[in-house]
């Protein structure tokens, strides 16, 4: 089989984004209007009478919960499912600018369309079980549970890729097989069957699974922690994935840069935040601006000063070829299935700027950018969205965090001009800090000043050794009365 990764085409997990965008509150108009229209191409396309249903049932549709759509619709006797496939969505209500209607002649024909093809991979079955080997059979069932995951039958899609697995012996294959029936998790938002399978796929790779396969699960595991708000577990992960990066199939490149300062940004100490962000070569070659991109572009960066040596130019070469002044993200790569799709346009700048801002201490310009970042990048993304006000709230921690680092006493008002904000939210915004122990400081209102509380390690050390101790103690103290019961018992 090869290093060439396999059922990778389906589920789209582009068309799970458009759907949630469907509903995110945060969405434009237009942007709604877009997605609306490439679910809808996408339904009619791949026949997707399942999703189609799931999404727009007047009954049991996640679109439908209060029982709007058509009257026509007669009651269904199959049991809603509510529970983690609804979870594709950001809200069970469209908004009333959209309208996403049920077509009852519409799934007739797209199940109609669906048992055709149904039909003619039995008879592929068949015909490989008569005249050909177990290859050719699996590969026609692998043929049908690709047509499960390509129409957004979860239960079914699983089940087949798990008939697939139990018969197949090659290892590559049974990897892919568990990274499709993953996103198939992640495309409905099943978070535990996701675990359990990133779990899974990790225990083969590791029983001698090929680098390529090792490499684009650490995406997978990745973006996984990333839904499940392990930010500090995903950030290694996703950073080490930007230079070696393949699962198309999983994220496009654009997003997983975005994934991974993110992370990086909440979660590293100011050190490797330095060393894995902000000089990353391969973020400076999105975030960069000018000779930094450049830079990073070219080389430079990783290579040090001698990439650019005169010497090694060609003295018969023609015309140098400009450098390029922008970053096309669809030349990084292309899907799996060798089709390069075109990737709209992203502006990095709230990004650039909370990196930038967050590093050198221009804590106004920060809040700026991270309210930027809230606005253009957590509220608008299905694997963002549900953390968004976690991650403000982490992030305005760190940077009241830096400050305060650098000094004993710090002005109220002073702090509160550096940020941009009233003294009044500086109060109240420290104050939950300060009682939940994550900002070592007080409050001293009437000097309108801030003092931090340096912890001593040694006196630290100290109290934990006493505490640890106490613990002990009293647990022997309950071990030896339940001995000493024990005895009395038997004498």
């Amino acid at each position: 089989m090869g290093s060439d990764p396999q059922y990778a085409k389906y589920p789209n997990l582009s068309l799970a984004q458009d759907i949630f965008t469907l509903t995110n509150p945060s969405s434009s108009d237009p942007s709604r209007h877009t997605s609306l229209k490439k679910v809808q191409d996408a339904i009619s396309e791949h026949k997707m009478a399942p999703l189609y249903r799931h999404l727009a049932h007047p009954l049991e549709g996640v679109l439908n919960v209060s029982g709007q759509g058509s009257s026509q619709q007669p009651p269904s006797t199959t049991s809603k499912k509510t529970n983690s496939a609804s979870k594709i969505i950001a809200s069970t209500k469209l908004p009333n600018t959209l309208d996403f209607p049920w077509d009852e002649q519409l799934f007739e024909k797209l199940t109609e369309d669906n048992e055709k093809e149904l039909q003619s991979f039995q008879r592929e079955e068949e015909e490989a079980a008569e005249k050909a080997g177990d290859t050719e059979v699996l590969a026609a069932k692998g043929k049908r549970a690709e047509f499960w995951a390509r129409v957004g039958d979860k239960e079914k899609a699983i089940s087949s890729y798990e008939a697939v697995f139990e018969k197949t012996g090659v290892l590559g294959t049974k990897i892919d097989l568990v990274l499709a029936i993953i996103r198939i998790g992640i495309f409905f938002g099943d978070k535990l069957m996701v675990k359990k399978n990133v779990d899974r796929a990790k225990a083969l790779v590791e029983s001698g699974g090929d680098w390529d396969r090792r490499n684009r699960l650490k995406a997978y595991q990745g973006l996984h922690l990333l839904t499940i708000r392990s930010y500090n577990l995903a950030a290694p992960l996703l950073l080490d994935s930007l230079s070696t990066f393949t699962s198309y199939e999983l994220c496009s490149y654009s997003s997983l840069v975005v994934y991974s300062v993110l992370a990086g940004s909440v979660s590293l100490k100011r050190v490797d935040f330095k060393s894995k962000v902000v000089d990353a070569p391969e973020i400076r070659a999105i975030l960069g601006d000018g000779d930094d991109k450049l830079a990073a572009l070219s080389g430079a960066i990783s290579s040090g000063p001698g990439a650019g040596d005169e010497e090694m130019r060609d003295a018969t070469s023609a015309t140098p070829t400009p450098a390029p002044t922008a970053v096309n993200l669809t030349t990084l790569g292309s899907s799996s299935d060798g089709i390069t799709e075109v990737e709209a346009p992203v502006d990095f700048t709230p990004l650039a700027g909370l990196v930038r801002s967050l590093y050198v201490g221009n804590y106004q310009s920060f809040f700026l950018a991270l309210a930027a970042v809230e606005e253009n990048f957590l509220s608008l993304d299905r694997y963002l969205y549900e953390h968004r006000g976690w991650f403000v709230r982490e992030m305005r921690l760190r940077g009241y965090q830096q400050l305060l680092q650098s000094y004993r006493v710090v002005g109220l008002k002073s702090m509160a001009t550096d940020f941009g904000v009233s003294v009044d939210f500086l109060d109240l915004d420290l104050a939950k800090f300060i009682a939940a122990d994550r900002i070592p400081c007080t409050i001293d209102r009437v000097n309108g000043i801030i003092e931090t509380n340096r912890p001593d390690d040694k006196n630290k050390q100290y109290t934990d050794v006493v505490k640890q101790g106490d613990s002990l103690i009293t647990k022997l103290q309950k071990y030896g009365q339940a001995v000493r019961l024990r005895g009395s018992e038997r004498g």
